[in-house]
C-alpha cells in the first residue's frame, strides 16, 4: 500500500526532480517503503500487494531484512514505512521495528489495525514506531467492510485508531477515493479529525493488481477527480489537519492555482504533502521507492515494474544502475500533453497509472484534469 507515506511534519520534501548526487552516486529516496509480508488477515478489493492468508515462502528472512535495514539507515533515507500486507502478521515484526528506528531511522506502520488493542499500540510505540497510518475505507462499517473484505473490520479499526490515541502513537487516516465513497468523503474527513488523526491521506485509486479484476468501474472520471480535488482543495482551507492525495499528481498544482492559505498550521506544511512542486515520486532522487516481501524492488506500489532484487544486488546498486530508473528519472521523454505541458516537472502525471493503462511509462497520465 503506498499509501502509508508521509506522517505530519515528516513529509516528503520538494526539491528538483533531478535530484543532487550524494557522492558520486544519485541522491537516495527520502521514503523507502518496506512491505514485510503478504500476509494479511482481510481481503481488499483493492490490495496492489496481492496480499492473503498464505505466507508466501520467498519473504526475507529477519538476518537478511536486518542486513536491508543497516543499508538503508547507513545509506540516508530519512523516513521508512513498513507495510504489507499487514505488516503485524509478520512474527518477527517487533523486531524489525526495533531494529530499524534504534538506528536512527524515522520508522512508521502501514495497517489495517485491525489486530491493535492497547497492548499492541504500547507495543508498537516502544519499539520506536513513531506513527502509523490507519486504512480507512468508508465513513460507515456497511462501505469500509465491503470494501476490506471482512465484516467487523470497521470497528476493529476504529479501536486501533482508539488504541493508538490512549497510548500517545500518531496515526493518520488512510482512505481511497473511489465513486463508493465520493458522497462520503465529507464525513470520512470529520471522523479522522474526531478520532484524533494527525492527517489525512486520500489515494486516488489506479488500476493495479487486484483492481483490474475486482472494481475497475470504482475509479474516477477525468471529471470526478477534477472536481473532488477541487472540494479538497477548498475544504483544506478550513480544516485542522493536513490533506494528501497520492495517486493524484495534480492535487498540489490545484492548490497553488486556487491560492489556498490554510487557517490552522503554516502554509508551508502544504509543501510536505506528495508530488507538491515536484512531480511523481516514483524512483525519483530524494522521492520514493519500494520493497516487496520477496526483495523485489519495484519504483512504486503503482508502478510494479521489478529493477533488481535485495537479495542479489545492494538497495543502493540497484537505485543508481537500474536502466528503468535511471530512464524514469528523464522527464524529457514524457509523452502527450504531459510533455507539453507548463506543469511537466512540478507534475508530471501519475507515470502508475501512465504504465498500466497505455504500457508505456513516459505516456500522458490519462487521469490528468488539468489540460
Amino acid at each position: 500500500m503506498e499509501h502509508s507515506a508521509n506522517m505530519q511534519g515528516h513529509g516528503h520534501p520538494g526539491g528538483h526532480p533531478g535530484g543532487m548526487p550524494q557522492g558520486n552516486g544519485i541522491m537516495p529516496p527520502f521514503l523507502v517503503s518496506y512491505s514485510v509480508t503478504r500476509e494479511c488477515n482481510l481481503r481488499c478489493k483493492h490490495c496492489y500487494s496481492e496480499s492473503s492468508d498464505n505466507v508466501p515462502k520467498d519473504e526475507l528472512t529477519t538476518e537478511q531484512a536486518f542486513r536491508l535495514l543497516d543499508e538503508i539507515v547507513s545509506w540516508g533515507p530519512k523516513l521508512l514505512i513498513f507495510d504489507g500486507g499487514e505488516p503485524l502478521k509478520r512474527a518477527d515484526f517487533f523486531d524489525l521495528a526495533k531494529h530499524a528506528s534504534s538506528r536512527g531511522i524515522r520508522t512508521v506502520i502501514g495497517t489495517n489495525a485491525t489486530l491493535i488493542d492497547r497492548n499492541v499500540a504500547q507495543k508498537l510505540k516502544d519499539c520506536g514506531v513513531m506513527a502509523a497510518q490507519i486504512s480507512v475505507d468508508g465513513a460507515n462499517a456497511k462501505t469500509h467492510d465491503w470494501f476490506r473484505g471482512v465484516e467487523g473490520s470497521f470497528e476493529k479499526a476504529m479501536q486501533g485508531a482508539k488504541a493508538c490515541r490512549e497510548v500517545g502513537l500518531p496515526f493518520q487516516f488512510g482512505a481511497t477515493i473511489r465513486k463508493g465513497t465520493i458522497k462520503e468523503l465529507p464525513r470520512l474527513l470529520d471522523m479522522a479529525v474526531e478520532t484524533g488523526a494527525i492527517a489525512a491521506e486520500l489515494f486516488d485509486l489506479v488500476q493495479v493488481q487486484r483492481v483490474k479484476e475486482e472494481i475497475p468501474d470504482e475509479i474516477l472520471s477525468v471529471e470526478e477527480r477534477k472536481e473532488i480535488m477541487g472540494w479538497l482543495a477548498r475544504k483544506q482551507e478550513d480544516y485542522p489537519i493536513v490533506i494528501r492525495t497520492p495517486g493524484c499528481t495534480m492535487y498540489p498544482i490545484t492548490l497553488q492555482s486556487a491560492g489556498i492559505v490554510p487557517k490552522h498550521f503554516p502554509k508551508e506544511n502544504l509543501m510536505r504533502i506528495p508530488y507538491y512542486n515536484r512531480g511523481c515520486a516514483a524512483g525519483m532522487p530524494n522521492g520514493y521507492v519500494t520493497i516487496l516481501p520477496n526483495g523485489d524492488v519495484i519504483p512504486c506500489m503503482l508502478l510494479q515494474t521489478v529493477v533488481g532484487n535485495v537479495k542479489n544486488d545492494s538497495l543502493k546498486k540497484i537505485w543508481e544502475t537500474s536502466p528503468i530508473l535511471l530512464e524514469l528519472r528523464d522527464r524529457s521523454k514524457l509523452k502527450g500533453k504531459c510533455k507539453d505541458c507548463e506543469h511537466d516537472k512540478t507534475c508530471s502525471g501519475c507515470r502508475g497509472r501512465a504504465y498500466e493503462q497505455t504500457g508505456d511509462y513516459f505516456a500522458e497520465d490519462p487521469g490528468c484534469y488539468l489540460k
